[in-house]
Order: C-alpha cells, then structure tokens, then sequence
C-alpha cells in the first residue's frame, strides 16, 4: 500500500513549514523510526520520523528543499517492495509557496538552467555536497530516477579520488547546517568570512543571526540604520499583529502582597534534602497556582474554532523565554496534574532547548505566562498569544511599606508585585476574568490553598 509523505503539524498554529532536507536518498529502504527529512518550523528545527516501512520515492516533480509548504502538502511516497509506483502528476503534489529566499530561488533556477544546457540533472542535497566536498559533478554519471546524480554518487566520486584537492569557498571546510546556509543568504552574511572565525566549529543559524546583528548595518543615510529582518522575526510580527487585529483584548491590573510566596520559595531552596534536583522558579510556582485555577474557572482556558468555543480539559501552560533568535513559547503538558519538583525539572529543559534552538513544536499551550520582573518592569501589557483566550503578565517583585491594618494604622515592608491579565472579551466578559485574577491573587498570598490541591 502506498503511504503518503505530508508536511506534518508541529503545533496547533503551524500553518506552513520549511522543507530543508532529506535525510534519506530517493530509493532508500525506510523502517518505523528512522528520520527521513527535516522540517524547519516557526521555533525550531525538527526531524521527522516514519511511521511505516517502505521504499522512499521522491517524485521528480516533489517540492525541493528550501521551499515552504503548507501543512498537508505532499511531499513523498512510501511504497513496498515489487508494488506500482504512483503515477507523477504535478497536480498531485503539494503546490509549494517558495520561500522568498535566495536559497530557494536559486534552487529552482539551478535546476531549470540544467535541463537548458545539457547539464545532467541533480539532486539538491548532491549539488550542495559536492560544493562542500569540491567535487566537479557535471562530469559524474547519476544513478539515481532517469540517470539524475544523487548523494552516493558525489561520495563515490570522492572516495575514487582522495588526494583530489578540495576547491570550496569555504575554508577549513567549516560544516555548516542547510538552516545556517539558508539564513545566510537571507541575511546577506558571508561565510567564507564566518568560517575563518569559527575555527572548525560547526556553523549553525545562531552563528549566522548573531554575525547579522554584529556586522555594520547598511546605512541609507547619516542618520539611518537598516538591519534586515529574521525568519522568527517575521513570524512574531505576523503573530502579534494577528492577536491585535483579530482578538478583543481587556487588561485587568492588581497588586499582589507577594510575601508568603516568596517564604515558599526560600524554603524550596533550602530544602538540603534536594538540593540535587531543579529549585522551583517564581514562574514555576505561578504555572502551578494558574492550572488550579484555571480548573477552576474553565472559560479562561479556552480557544475560539469557528462559532465554538472550545475549553481545553488540561492546562497546558507556555512560558515566554527570550532568546538571541527573539521571544519563543515553551509548553509544559497538564501541569495540573504534575508537582512542583516536575514542573521544574521540565520548564529548565525546555528553556535551555529554546535558548538553544532544539525545542519541540508538540504541543500548544493554552494560557500563557510572561514576566518582565527580571528586568524591573512593574505593570505592562501582554499581547494574547493566539489562539488562547488570555495571557498573565507578571512584573517584579519589590519590598515596600504598606499598609496592613488601616484601622490600627499598622504598616508593615511587605513583597509586592502587580499581575496584568489580559483576556480575549469576545469569549469571556470582565466580570468571570477579574475573579480568575482576584483567584490567582488569593494563591499567591495565601500559597496553602493551592498546594493542598
């Protein structure tokens, strides 16, 4: 039976992905398991598994890599041993949009200009390896569908001749991943200059974004500076700009006394017992509070699909990580129902994969968390991050003098901090999203109600 190669869905909101290559060759044997392409979503860089056995069969006319395509366009084929393979149709193939990246364009261009001058046909990752490897593959013989050069050809035609000297721009032969090559040429970066400087470390697309931003930006006069725009980038700006057009936003503010919170904390960390493992975060004890009540008030964790809403049974709580490629979500999975040690030792992993650009687009969140008191932010408001119903900005936490029993005049110095709810008011109105706030603010003063839970 033949099986159906898609561009998989890496998150409720991933619309499109960026093919960027096949890790296995046009007739290869596939097994349950092994990774047969790369995908490049909106937070990372994801290999895709199979999950049937067959003989992979790329079509001449398949998407190549570097092309954007929507989720559910056709990509490949598996098929069994001895069985038919699928009549090529273009029509029948995904209709990719190209990336509007050299790499891409360029890509195509190549290959069209092959057929017009006789070059033999090649496949992309071939062409790309041969550049690496300085092999002049306009002479090889392919022996790939209708004679095309693939990947084991140029690495056969190495292996033929290794004290061939190696012809490539880029010196000491520096790997660099097709993401880094693709967000060079984006970027206008040169690597043959990246290269000298990396001293035979691997280059990735944080190499490549951070030699973006250090390099003198393209002035078009005195008093302009004009840097260009990342591929994350973009995809925030779409995204921000999606929630302030399409969501009704409401942003309720409150002071917190923070103080008991902050006690809970410092006895986690002085818990010798477990030193070894994760000291939970504010942001850790906030995700914890929030699923509880979020049980609580289930309209807060809710989406809007179509003319339903749709109420989610499990908190799955994102947190916003600021990272050298630009702010990210990580999601830790049914915090309700997960301790507080979990919920650490989860959310340290997923922030260190999102700073790294490994982190998995699986799941989506459905109530999100940022704060800004790190950087000494008091009150803001949060943009909804689409397609949740509302978000929970949380600023810094400071001590002050107020007052504590006003018919006494008592004052105390007390650890105060202000929440920011912001609340789509197309699914819910004011009055169920101030007793959410006025809930979680009864959590973080008076910690035990939750942690009895």
């Amino acid at each position: 039976m033949v099986t159906e190669i898609v561009m998989p869905r890496l998150g409720w909101t991933m619309e499109e992905g960026v093919l960027v290559e096949w890790l296995k060759n046009d007739g290869d044997t596939v097994k349950v398991g092994d990774l047969i392409f790369t995908v490049e979503s909106d937070k990372a860089l994801n290999e895709v598994e199979a999950f049937e056995n067959g003989i992979l069969h790329i079509p001449p006319d398949a998407p190549p890599p570097g092309t954007t395509i929507p989720v559910g366009g056709l990509l490949a084929y598996l098929v069994q041993p001895g069985e038919a393979l699928p009549s090529q149709k273009s029509t029948s193939l995904a209709s990719p949009k190209m990336a509007e990246q050299p790499s891409a364009v360029a890509t195509s261009a190549f290959q069209s200009a092959s057929k017009s001058n006789g070059l033999p046909a090649i496949s992309p990752r071939a062409r790309r390896i041969a550049h690496e490897l300085g092999i002049e593959w306009t002479a090889l013989t392919g022996s790939g569908r209708s004679g095309r050069i693939v990947e084991r050809d140029v690495r056969a035609a190495l292996q033929s001749q290794p004290s061939a000297p190696i012809s490539t721009p880029e010196p000491q032969l520096v790997e660099i991943s097709p993401v880094a090559r693709r967000a060079a040429e984006e970027l206008g970066v040169d690597l043959a200059s990246l290269s000298a400087k990396m001293s035979g470390k691997r280059i990735t697309r944080e190499d490549v974004e951070r030699a973006a931003e250090f390099r003198a930006p393209v002035s078009t006069s005195a008093d302009e500076k004009r840097i260009p725009v990342s591929r994350i980038r973009s995809v925030i700006a779409e995204r921000m700009s999606a929630s302030a057009h399409t969501t009704a936003p409401v942003t309720l503010t409150t002071e917190v006394d923070a103080t008991e919170l902050v006690k809970l904390r410092k006895q986690l960390k002085g818990d010798s017992s477990a030193n070894t493992r994760p000291v939970p975060s504010y942001n850790d004890l906030l995700a914890k509070l929030c699923a509880v009540a979020l049980e609580e008030h289930p309209m807060l964790n809710a989406r809007l699909d179509g003319d339903e809403i749709v109420m989610s049974g499990a908190a799955h709580i994102g947190f916003a990580v600021d990272t050298e490629r630009g702010l990210l979500v990580p999601v830790i999975r049914d915090v309700g129902s997960k301790s507080l040690r979990q919920i650490a030792a989860e959310s340290s992993v997923l922030a260190e994969n999102a700073r790294s650009g490994t982190l998995k687009s699986d799941v989506a969140s459905t109530f999100t968390i940022t704060n800004l008191g790190m950087y000494e932010i008091d009150v803001f408001t949060p943009i909804i991050n689409l397609p949740e119903c509302a978000i929970l900005g949380v600023g810094r936490i400071q001590a002050k003098q107020v007052v504590i029993d006003a018919d006494a005049e008592k004052v105390a110095i007390r650890h105060m901090m202000f929440l920011s709810l912001t609340f789509d008011h197309r699914l819910v109105d004011g009055a169920p999203a101030a007793r959410f706030l006025q809930r979680i603010k009864q959590f973080i003063e008076q910690p035990y109600l939750w942690l009895i839970g």
